[in-house]
Order: structure tokens, then C-alpha cells, then sequence
């Protein structure tokens, strides 16, 4: 399969593991093309009508991967979503710095790819419960893996929007940089 970044693993994985997390780590390289060589000002800014920023989508998705690597090695039948804990969950407060989220989301998916890897695909985990989602849901390891994959390109294509935005840095131009056949087509 083709991939637009180059997907080393953490971890050895073959078949349907190595497929579901090569594109996941994708999707990950994509995210981190989008955030590079922003400072801590250009990642709390605000480019779009929305709240988000690209700051606020790293300490997002840092939490995010630490979390669900948690929920696959620790599963808590009796987890509930602490909704406390999200009041800044979109926010690089003044104190924060998008390096230390950068660093916390790529440790996070290596836990996250070592759970999997250690992990049977069809082992159903318990989903904390939350205000949009009272009753517990099982997903599988598999299914955990899809729904990491799913945010994750969710948030690059928004990543990707507040970038432009910022500076007219687009990702796919960023990793064409220097190909002989982007500066053909281009």
C-alpha cells in the first residue's frame, strides 16, 4: 500500500495489525507534517471562525492516544469520562508548550501501537462512559484501532485548514517539497 509519509513502526506487527496501524501511522506523520516549525504563539492562534487551534489539536490528541493505550492494557468496566478533565482539553494554555504536546502524542501513539501489537484483534474493551454515550459500549481492539484512525484523520484535515490559514503551509505541498514530480505537476 502507498502511504504519503514514510511509516516506520514501534513495534513488529504483520497482517491485518500491520495494515490497520501502517495507515494509522500515516495519518499520525501527516498530523505532525501539519504542526512543524509552528511556535507556541502560532499554535494558540485562531485562523478560522472556530475556536480550535492547531495547539489545542496536539494536547487533544496527545491525551487521546495516552488514554486509549490505557483503556486496551488497564481496561475499567466501571470507567466513566471525567468531564472535569476536558474544560481545556482544546486549549494550549499559557503555561503549555506545543513541543511538550508533540513529544506526549508521539509517546502516546508508540503505547497505543505496543498495546495493539500485544493485543488479539477481536479482544472487546470497555468504553468509558460519558454524557453522550450513558450506557457502556465493548468495542474491540480492532474496532479501537479504526475509530484512532477515523479521529485522527479527522483532526489532520482541521489541522491542515488552521495552517493554511495561518501561513499557506498545506501538508501535501509541505511533504511534495523537493519531489521531482511535484515540481513537474506544479
Amino acid at each position: 500500500m502507498a502511504y504519503y509519509t514514510e511509516v516506520e513502526l514501534p513495534v513488529e506487527v504483520d497482517g491485518e495489525k500491520r495494515e490497520l496501524l501502517a495507515l494509522l501511522r500515516d495519518q499520525r506523520n501527516l498530523f505532525l507534517v501539519a504542526l512543524r516549525n509552528l511556535t507556541d504563539e502560532q499554535a494558540r492562534q485562531r485562523t478560522t471562525v472556530s475556536e480550535l487551534t492547531l495547539g489545542g489539536f496536539a494536547k487533544h490528541l496527545a491525551w487521546g492516544e495516552q488514554k486509549s493505550a490505557e483503556e486496551i492494557v488497564d481496561p475499567d468496566p466501571e470507567a466513566e469520562l471525567d468531564m472535569s478533565a476536558l474544560g481545556d482539553a482544546y486549549t494550549l494554555l499559557p503555561d503549555e508548550t506545543l513541543d511538550s504536546y508533540l513529544q506526549q502524542f508521539v509517546e502516546g501513539a508508540a503505547a497505543f501501537d505496543r498495546a495493539v501489537a500485544a493485543s488479539d484483534l477481536d479482544t472487546k474493551i470497555p468504553m468509558p462512559t460519558a454524557p453522550w454515550a450513558p450506557e457502556r459500549e465493548w468495542l474491540s481492539v480492532r474496532e479501537l484501532v479504526a475509530h484512532k484512525l477515523r479521529e485522527t484523520a479527522h483532526h489532520c484535515g482541521h489541522a491542515d485548514i488552521i495552517r493554511e490559514a495561518l501561513d499557506s503551509q498545506t501538508t501535501m505541498a509541505a511533504i511534495s517539497e523537493g519531489q521531482e514530480w511535484a515540481d513537474e505537476w506544479t
